[in-house]
């Protein structure tokens, strides 16, 4: 999937890679998409939960045994 920015936030645990996404986010334009890695496992349900939250839209989830990639595209203005 093509993207904008990518945040790696492997290693953290919550908050840490919603907060990174948060800035991530911050720095694209509207609709432009943002790409997270993350290897927290509890960071599935907290993605979900952000996105319905925030209104920004959770494109794709790709998970493997250790690494969690997000593609979200930010809401429009």
């Amino acid at each position: 999937m093509e993207f904008d920015k990518e945040v790696d936030a492997s290693g953290l645990n919550c908050p840490l890679p919603i907060l990174r996404c948060k800035k991530g986010l911050s720095e694209l334009e509207a609709t432009q998409v943002l790409k997270v890695i993350s290897t927290d496992p509890g960071s599935v349900k907290d993605f979900n939960a952000f996105c319905v939250q925030t209104g920004h839209e959770l494109l794709q989830l790709v998970s493997s045994d250790i690494n969690f990639t997000f593609y979200i595209k930010k809401r429009s203005a």
